[in-house]
């Protein structure tokens, strides 16, 4: 996404959610404000619960939609991870976090999800570490066989890859 056009990647997650069965519960990882994903997934009818480590951002999600269900807190410590959903999504948010956090997250995820339940993620495809631009803080993508490797050990399967007009790379899974 986009801080620019923050249309960017609303397509890519309308379509992964034609995976979900309609109406049931999603839980947006990193929701920051909420556009455009969590409004996607809203006006798509899922039930919405986002979660942010930002009290600005969760307090601008909470004014656009007073019907989702939100919580403030880092995403490995989300109390929201004591339900189930058919669907997890982390657009913009797994590179962000530390290798190791990374790991607990799509730990916490595999536990999460329904049977059948899908996951999708943004990273670069390929193993890499930049400085963040906004904060500076290292960000690091475990590239593609390094998330395949810490999925299929939680359960989870990779079932597909796509990217969006921004040249964010998703990583599309499932539980068995």
């Amino acid at each position: 996404m986009s801080a620019r056009n923050p249309g960017i990647g609303a397509a890519a997650v309308r379509e992964w959610s034609q995976t979900v069965p309609p109406g049931s519960s999603i839980l947006d990882l990193g929701c920051g404000h909420g556009v455009p994903v969590s409004q996607v997934l809203i006006v798509e009818g899922f039930t919405l619960y986002g979660v942010d480590a930002s009290a600005k951002l969760i307090a601008a999600f909470r004014q656009r939609f007073p019907n989702a269900y939100t919580e403030c807190s880092a995403v490995e410590d989300s109390e929201f991870f004591g339900r189930t959903f058919d669907g997890v999504v982390a657009v913009g948010l797994m590179f962000l976090l530390p290798a190791e956090i990374q790991r607990i997250v799509i730990g916490k995820v595999a536990k999460a999800l329904s049977p059948g339940g899908k996951f999708m993620f943004t990273s670069p495809q390929e193993p890499v570490s930049w400085p963040d631009a906004l904060t500076g803080h290292p960000s690091v993508s475990l590239g593609l066989a390094g998330y395949e490797q810490i999925l299929r050990a939680e359960g989870l399967f990779l079932v597909g890859e796509g990217s969006d007009e921004g040249g964010n790379h998703y990583f599309l899974v499932s539980r068995v």
